[in-house]
């Protein structure tokens, strides 16, 4: 009977260990996607103020954001967030946690319309409470839509109202848009599948010793490339 049901229990491990890699493939695809945003995004120098960019202590890349097709405005999205190294984030772009954005309004979008989301977060604060748990942009954290352009005093203004400064960029469009109202959490899962374990969130991120998977290269390579020194 031992010996049967070892046989019985084969093909439930086996479909485990496929479905296993199958996301993995996906939430490597999405580290990956994610650079490709951002390299997009920030190879247009007026789409992010360099001014803001360098003063942000994280960065949260949402892409491929979609409508749900349950709900009314109801969505959901996959992505990541890593943070500048070092005590104040003063030193290069370390590895990335998984995140999940979920519960987000698309007024503003036609059918089935993708929208890639860069989230700015401005201070350790900010930083702290997405890394902890799941948190309400408008609640838990304050956040706004940020300016587009290179204007100094809006720059100054918005970053004294806000934790997270967010854009979003659609069918080549790019503008400052609001996700107040929608959450934002870590993704446990996916970190265990990309890291090989269980390892907290604020720990991939701010420790420093979590090494970054060769997926989140050219996420990384591009930021530290883009914005290499923290402005205060």
């Amino acid at each position: 009977m031992k010996r049967i049901s070892v046989w019985l229990l084969l093909p439930v491990l086996t479909v485990a260990t496929c479905a296993w890699g199958n996301d993995k493939d996906k939430d490597e695809g999405r580290i990956k996607e994610s650079g490709t945003v951002v390299r997009e995004i920030l190879d247009v120098p007026d789409n992010v103020p360099q001014g803001l960019l360098d003063k942000a202590d994280c960065v949260v890349v949402f892409p491929s954001v979609r409508k749900a097709a349950f709900g009314i405005g109801g969505s959901y999205g996959r992505g990541v967030m890593t943070c500048r190294q070092g005590e104040g984030f003063n030193g290069p772009w370390g590895a990335p946690t998984m995140m999940a954005l979920e519960g987000l309004s698309f007024g503003f979008q036609l059918g089935a319309q993708a929208t890639d989301f860069v989230l700015l977060v401005m201070n350790d604060g900010g930083a702290s409470g997405i890394l902890s748990s799941k948190v309400k942009l408008g609640g838990d954290v304050s956040a706004t839509a940020g300016p587009v352009g290179r204007d100094a005093s809006a720059e100054t203004d918005v970053t004294a109202r806000a934790e997270i400064l967010s854009y979003s960029r659609s069918r080549g469009l790019f503008a400052g848009v609001s996700l107040q109202g929608s959450t934002i959490r870590p993704d446990n899962d996916a970190n265990e599948r990309i890291y090989g374990q269980k390892l907290p969130a604020k720990e991939i991120v701010l420790s420093g010793k979590t090494q970054a998977s060769a997926s989140a290269s050219e996420l990384l390579s591009t930021l530290n490339t883009k914005t290499p020194h923290h402005s205060s």
